[in-house]
């Protein structure tokens, strides 16, 4: 990243990292959301978008980027900024979600107590934007506005008379320019008569849910507009932790926040709106029907990926996410089908905006594949379950170079563990020994123990479990380097 002269004008990103992210189910699930996942290509929508959000240009420069997220995604948050060496200058903990305005103003609030004249770009982590020099180039466009006093936000040129998004209605036909111009209102997502009408007077734009302001200037207006929020938000914001490099918001004032998004609490209110008008390619991959449309179809609007085959199909997206899980389509039409190790989504195309109907419909029925990953993610990790029975379970899991798991016992339990990849410290008892490839120790019911991976690459073992119960909370923790209760 080129380094930025003394009188370079500095932007810093908030990037906002919450959200379930059902209508990508099954590969999109509460507790990994989409923009964690490689849906396109091998990186994932959240680096993507810090890698967007840094560097700089002739206008500006990026700073180091504040995140809002929760305390479970926290790790994986780090982990992925570690990948594209972004440190940000804080990663900002929900308590609990309470919609964009509480997190955005939080933002606003830690950066103004240390820079009075901060100007921030919010946005979403979960979007698709291919050409990242137009979108500089748009930031770039709304700047002045956003130093004049404007609140500005961003319209995506439509396409199509969409029904899936909320648009921006400009007070004046944007001219092709994408400069910014006066904001009139925000409409709901409409029905498809609505939308082909707004399509076709040229001054509605889809709401991106990118907005660059001041952050004095968004203080300002939650005095003015919603007092009560900015009590409670600034509340939680001074009375944050730290916690092993993140910043924990209070949750008592966090609760009593309403919770509500920034476009209803203040953007719907307020006077001193802008919109500038993007003419790129843009995406929020709110449904399958997206990826397929950005996975590349071929000559026959076929799309795969993983160990997919499509034979004799037309506009159809078949997708294995699993090693050693292959799938193929025979004469499909208008299908997509994505295949998991645990869940297997098979719909229409034009029915993926409806798939949050199949997450409602497992979580009644009290199905973990409604809400769990396979594939577990913890602050040294992951594991994934092989198999279960009824006394016994067989993981596989990977411990990242230099992580360790807590020091723990179980009650129920014994444990064999087997090195399969890399090198092990284990530690049973008073007895610590390393372990290499194909080696293996046994961990008895009430034993002290805890493995550790001391290498530079990362160590798998497989860990067999057997006793009378093999829950997860069957775990006392005596010492635990990512303060884990």
């Amino acid at each position: 990243m080129p380094i930025s002269s003394a009188d370079t004008f500095h932007i810093t990103p908030v990037i906002l990292a919450g959200g379930s992210g059902t209508r990508l189910w099954p590969l999109s699930r509460k507790s990994y959301p989409k923009q964690f996942v490689p849906l396109l290509g091998e990186t994932t929508l959240f680096r993507s978008a810090a890698r967007r959000l840094s560097g700089e240009n002739e206008q500006f420069a990026f700073s180091r980027p504040l995140v809002l997220t929760n305390s479970l995604f926290r790790f994986i948050i780090a982990e992925q900024l570690a990948l594209e060496n972004i440190d940000p200058a804080a990663i900002l903990i929900e308590p609990e979600g309470r919609n964009t305005a509480p997190a955005i103003l939080a933002a606003a609030l830690h950066l103004l107590a240390k820079e009075p004249d901060a100007v921030m770009l919010v946005a979403p982590s979960d979007q698709v934007v291919p050409d990242v020099a137009a979108f500089h180039a748009a930031v770039g466009k709304g700047l002045a506005a956003a130093r004049r006093g404007d609140l500005v936000t961003f319209g995506i040129r439509p396409t199509r008379p969409e029904t899936g998004y909320g648009y921006l209605e400009a007070a004046a036909k944007p001219d092709g320019s994408g400069q910014p111009v006066k904001l009139a209102s925000f409409v709901e997502k409409p029905n498809i008569a609505r939308a082909q009408e707004m399509l076709a007077t040229g001054n509605y734009l889809w709401n991106a849910g990118i907005f660059l302001f001041a952050a004095k200037d968004l203080v300002a207006a939650f005095e003015k507009h919603a007092p009560g929020i900015l009590a409670s938000v600034r509340s939680a914001v001074e009375q944050a932790e730290s916690d092993l490099g993140f910043l924990r918001l209070a949750a008592e004032p966090w609760s009593q926040a309403e919770n509500v998004a920034i476009d209803y609490a203040i953007m719907e209110r307020a006077d001193n709106l802008s919109v500038v008008p993007y003419d790129s390619d843009w995406s929020d991959l709110g449904g399958w029907d997206a990826v397929w449309s950005h996975s590349q179809p071929d000559e026959q609007g076929v799309a795969t990926a993983g160990a997919a085959t499509a034979i004799d199909c037309r506009d159809t997206l078949l997708r294995s996410e699993s090693d050693g899980l292959e799938i193929v389509g025979l004469g499909l039409n208008n299908i997509v089908a994505v295949a998991m190790n645990d869940a297997v989504l098979i719909a229409d195309k034009s029915r993926t905006q409806d798939v949050k109907l199949v997450v409602e419909a497992l979580q009644r029925k009290g199905a973990p594949q409604a809400e769990a990953f396979p594939k577990d993610h913890r602050p040294w990790g992951w594991y994934e379950s092989l198999v279960v029975g009824p006394r016994f379970q067989v993981k596989r899991i990977t411990v990242l170079p230099g992580a360790s798991l807590s020091l723990q016992s179980h009650f129920h339990r014994s444990e064999h563990w087997i090195v399969v990849e890399g090198t092990a410290k284990v530690t049973v008892g008073d007895d610590v020994q390393l372990l290499s490839e194909n080696q293996s120790v046994y961990v008895p019911v009430g034993a002290v123990h805890r493995m550790e991976n001391p290498g530079r690459i990362p160590m798998v073992f497989i860990e067999v479990q057997t006793g009378s119960y093999v829950g997860e909370d069957d775990i006392v923790r005596y010492e635990d380097r990512y303060a884990r209760n």
